[in-house]
């Protein structure tokens, strides 16, 4: 409890510099110790931390720290082994970040961990066995296994020694790797026949607190007659071996020579120390070829010290040490993590805003390692290096939604082996949108024609305005400005739907009020503050007699299309009348036909067609239709003849039966036929009979009739048309009538003929 106590008193803050943090603690510290106070040496409020969201961050390596945002303070996660985590590196230390969002900030971390004496000296065999000449001469030196201590500095191996030292004494090398050769010398001459087995003890001990040792007991057989020792030709071998080389690859090859003749003088090769982790990547056969036996990685380990020693039969020995560089290659991708992404930014964020932190390592060496990362072409960012292998995305150039919704930022890095090895991560960047554009009318102005006598609430045509932007931003709103026309507010004459931009008439139109009028619509979006833009719109009323020789005797239906005479005709009134109807739907745009009228006054059939003679024709007239009018005009002559002898030969009838009523002795009774007229035509005989003539565009045997009086004039069409003539009339003929007075029909006669051609 008391080692504990004084392990957390020595935990304290190294610096604070430049945001940057270090810290000290020894190994071995328990879950939830306290590291420090991050927030405090940090110059942080602990709100920050929470509402920054920070978090440790450490790429690949194993967390051992933990944040306590709550209380701002860095605690024990796990425990740590000093010698687990590093081996014999020093100094030991865990390197993370501490990473803040809104806005994105990163603080460097560094907590060492200092060693404690947790680990004793150890051998990795508890005795070791020598068989010695005992010609051998004083200062034969005799190679002994060298102990491990993880712990390092003074908690490490510090001394040896050896008990009883009569024959032998220890004597420690100092070697370039830091380690110490012990080898036990040979002080005092050995005599097999006073003894003949030696038994050693060899202690190890560190310099902790308290302190630790290790033994191993080491036997000596004195055998007889072998005086000369093997001898390597170096001190030091060296050699160098690539990465990732295959296994049984020839690394180096070393020599001993013996001056013994026999089997005293034959020399066996072994690596020294095979408790490191070393005698298991190489081996040392009988010829002193040193061979690759494991894979090696320039990443874990750069250098390889071995200590080999040569044995003859007779237990002499020599010792010497091979130093193995290994030689890098470029066998590692850069790692590229992203620290913290932007998901959206708007589109009129300012220039060289940050979007993303990333770190890009790679484990390689010199230009193996040195990592160079672009973006992919055409995108308005960059990529900017910050300092310790971190790396920020930032724009460099304006963002336009409308232009680009969202990007895919590709980052590519790459490191300058050869081959070059990259990788790539790729980021989704979302722009959001901002209420930059005003709506923009499909037109600069717009014109429309209604015709006179419209339905209220009649839709007119529709105006359209389109906003680049998007949801709410693009959503546009149609606003009729006000104004006025001849001293009247424009609404009272039109209105606009706020939604879809129709245009509704309010009223109906007159075209002898008012011919036309203009306004202007706005068209507004639904951002904040909203954008509008204006247009002018023109309103055109059309007659729907479109032309007329006379307009005051003269009016068309709105609905249904008649034409009607709206006073008496006068003998002042032109003989010959033209009007031009025009008809058009309320689509988007307005579709319209127009269609010529011919009107003709006159007070006899024959005289009608003489007039109609005189319409001057459209020149796509059908001559189809002149031989029909000819045809029926033969038609009606000849029935008029007919009717012309009916007649007389009735009248001869009656002349002969009232002379032989004269004649007679009966009384002299007056004969009226039923509706029997005076030539004042006071009676009950109509004046007027139509004589109408009905064809279809599509025969040439269509038939022809006398109407009766009261039957309603017909509009023949232009052949040439795709109309169907249709005949309303009463069906009853003229002659269906025994007692019609037909004598009359040459005195009493007149009407109305339309002839009607189509454009």
């Amino acid at each position: 409890m008391k080692r504990q106590v004084l392990l957390l008193i020595s935990i304290f803050c190294l610096s604070s510099v430049n945001g940057q943090v270090s810290y000290s603690i020894p190994e071995e510290m328990a879950k939830d110790s306290l590291v420090g106070n991050i927030a405090q040496d940090l110059g942080l409020d602990v709100k920050r931390l929470k509402s920054g969201k920070a978090r440790i961050y450490t790429g690949d390596s194993a967390q051992y720290i933990e944040l306590n945002r709550e209380r701002g303070v860095l605690l024990i996660k796990e425990k740590i082994d000093r010698e687990a985590l590093c081996r014999q590196t020093t100094p030991c230390a865990l390197h993370f970040q501490i990473t803040l969002e809104n806005p994105l900030e990163l603080f460097p971390v560094t907590v060492e961990i200092t060693d404690i004496n947790d680990n004793a000296p150890v051998f990795q065999k508890e005795e070791r066995r020598f068989e010695i000449s005992e010609s051998a001469v004083i200062g034969s030196k005799f190679l002994l296994e060298k102990a491990i201590d993880p712990d390092i500095e003074l908690n490490g191996l510090q001394r040896y020694t050896l008990k009883p030292s009569d024959n032998f004494v220890l004597k420690l090398h100092s070697q370039s790797d830091g380690s110490k050769k012990v080898e036990m010398i040979l002080q005092k001459p050995l005599d097999r026949e006073k003894q003949e087995h030696i038994s050693l003890v060899l202690t190890a001990e560190d310099g902790g607190e308290p302190q630790m040792t290790g033994t191993m007991q080491i036997h000596v057989t004195v055998l007889d007659v072998n005086d000369n020792a093997p001898a390597f030709s170096k001190s030091v071998y060296k050699a160098s071996i690539t990465e990732n080389s295959a296994i049984g690859t020839l690394v180096t090859k070393v020599s001993a020579s013996d001056a013994d003749k026999g089997s005293n003088g034959e020399v066996t090769y072994v690596i020294g120390n095979s408790m490191d982790a070393v005698s298991k990547l190489f081996h040392i056969n009988s010829q002193g070829d040193v061979i690759l036996e494991g894979p090696i990685d320039y990443e874990r380990e750069k250098h390889y010290h071995i200590d080999i020693e040569a044995v003859d039969q007779g237990g002499l020995s020599d010792s010497s040490k091979i130093i193995i560089d290994v030689i890098d290659v470029n066998d590692n991708s850069p790692i590229v993590n992203m620290i913290s992404t932007s998901g959206s930014v708007p589109e009129d964020s300012a220039h060289k805003t940050v979007i993303a932190l990333m770190s890009v390592n790679d484990p390689d060496s010199e230009t193996n390692g040195k990592v160079h990362c672009v973006i992919n072409e055409n995108l308005p960012f960059e990529i900017k290096f910050t300092s310790n292998n971190f790396y920020s995305i930032i724009t460099n150039s304006e963002l336009d939604r409308e232009r680009a919704s969202e990007y895919n930022i590709t980052v590519t890095c790459s490191d300058e082996g050869v081959p070059s090895l990259s990788s790539s991560v790729t980021l989704t960047l979302q722009i959001s949108d901002v209420n930059d554009n005003t709506p923009v009318f499909e037109r600069s102005s717009y014109e429309a024609f209604i015709v006179e006598n419209n339905t209220p609430g009649l839709s007119i045509f529709t105006v359209k305005a389109i906003d680049a932007d998007w949801k709410q931003n693009a959503r546009v709103s149609y606003i009729l400005e006000d104004s006025s026309v001849n001293g009247v507010p424009v609404s009272s004459y039109v209105s606009v739907s706020a939604d879809s931009g129709v245009i509704h008439a309010v009223r109906s139109f007159d075209y002898e009020q008012i011919k036309d009028f203009h306004f202007r619509v706005k068209a507004q979006d639904g951002g904040s503050p909203p954008l509008s833009s204006n247009v002018t719109v023109k309103i055109l009323i059309q007659d729907k007699l479109q032309k007329a020789t006379d307009r005051a005797l003269f009016e068309v239906g709105l609905q249904n299309g008649e034409i009607r005479t709206i006073r008496q005709v006068t003998d002042k009134d032109a003989v010959k009348q033209r009007l031009t109807v025009i008809v058009e739907d309320n689509g988007q745009p307005s579709r319209s036909a127009t269609v010529s009228v011919n009107v003709a006054v006159a007070d006899s059939f024959p005289e009608v067609l003489s007039e109609f003679t005189d319409f001057t024709h459209d020149k796509e007239y059908n001559d189809n239709l002149t031989f029909y009018l000819v045809l029926a005009l033969a038609v009606v002559s000849f029935l008029f003849i007919t009717c012309l002898v009916v007649i007389i030969s009735v009248k001869i009838y009656r002349w002969r039966q009232s002379r032989i009523l004269y004649h007679s002795n009966l009384p002299v009774i007056p004969y009226y036929p039923p509706r029997y007229s005076d030539t004042l035509g006071t009676g009950t005989l109509q004046h007027v009979y139509n004589y109408e003539v009905c064809r279809t565009t599509d025969s040439r045997k269509s038939d022809c009739k006398f109407g009766r009086a009261g039957s309603q004039n017909v509009l023949i069409m232009d052949p040439s048309s795709t109309g169907t003539m249709q005949r309303i009339q009463n069906e009853k003929s003229i002659l269906d009538e025994p007692d019609s007075p037909l004598e009359h029909l040459g005195e009493h006669y007149g009407g109305f003929i339309l002839s009607c051609y189509s454009k």
